[in-house]
């Protein structure tokens, strides 16, 4: 049967198929990640556990675009405190690092920061942030908010067909930018023997550790403990610029969101330096 319109316009007034549930939904780019919201909010969890174990999840599953260095910002309506919340949890750069510093060590850049090594590396936020939205708002214990992403990164889980193809570029950029020490972690971490295809089975049991760290620390062993004195002892052998005082001093920061009236509706973003004002000036126009 030929359809001279779309029957889907008769009834949604775009072309996505909604999707309904009844108790709950986690919608992420991976179908692990959300299983791991899902589990959160099972285990009597609310929205922000289901959100934390899910970003947590993808620093597992998703290695390729998201990392446990991220930064993160979150946009929080607590009905309690009928109150719309904002954190910026995107880190700074480090003490040490200056335009000056950078052009020094790197050469001539053309006024453009090095996309590769050290240089572009700020302070990592998203550890903090999962801890202040979890200690805030959650229903959970952080550890158990993250053990879903400590089980896929200790027991292993398969690599999707698209997760290989972006592994694979992942691969070929760090080995045209190997610069000595700055990449031999990744390399033993990422790719000990490649990049792995489709269907392999991915088992990361450093970054295993890393997250039940932080969920039973509540994040304090990445920024005051264990990891810290780590992070600062690889950046000081491999020619980086942070250091332990750097993510000892670091405090995501509680903002009021920006808000916008557009037709009716009120649009909110996080402040400078998110990116979200772009939206509102858009709107604007």
């Amino acid at each position: 049967m030929r359809y001279d319109f779309d029957p889907l316009a008769l009834w949604y007034p775009s072309k996505r198929i909604p999707v309904y549930a009844r108790n709950g939904m986690v919608n992420c780019s991976s179908p692990m990640a959300a299983a791991a919201g899902l589990e959160a909010l099972r285990k009597g969890g609310n929205a922000v556990d289901a959100v934390v174990a899910a970003a947590a999840a993808l620093t597992v599953v998703e290695p390729t675009s998201n990392g446990v260095g991220s930064d993160a910002f979150a946009i929080v309506w607590s009905e309690k405190e009928k109150r719309l919340f904002g954190l910026n949890s995107s880190g700074p750069a480090p003490m040490l690092a200056s335009a000056d510093r950078i052009a020094s060590d790197y050469g001539d850049t053309n006024g453009r920061m090095p996309k590769f090594g050290w240089a572009p590396v700020t302070v990592p936020g998203a550890p903090k942030a999962w801890a202040e939205l979890s200690g805030r708002f959650g229903q959970l214990s952080l550890a158990e908010t993250v053990a879903p992403a400590v089980s896929y990164a200790r027991d292993g889980y398969p690599c999707a067909a698209l997760l290989a193809r972006e592994w694979e570029l992942a691969y070929r950029n760090a080995r045209a930018h190997y610069n000595g020490t700055c990449f031999d972690a990744w390399f033993k971490t990422f790719a000990p023997s490649g990049a792995p295809k489709a269907g392999d089975i991915i088992c990361l049991p450093d970054l295993a550790d890393t997250l039940e760290a932080i969920g039973e620390s509540k994040a304090d062993a990445f920024y005051t403990g264990e990891y810290a004195r780590r992070i600062d002892e690889a950046s000081r052998s491999s020619g980086g610029y942070i250091r332990y005082e750097d993510l000892a001093s670091y405090q995501a920061e509680w903002v009021d969101p920006l808000r916008l009236n557009y037709r009716g509706y009120e649009v909110c973003e996080i402040p400078p330096n998110g990116q979200g004002i772009t939206a509102l000036i858009a709107l604007n126009i």
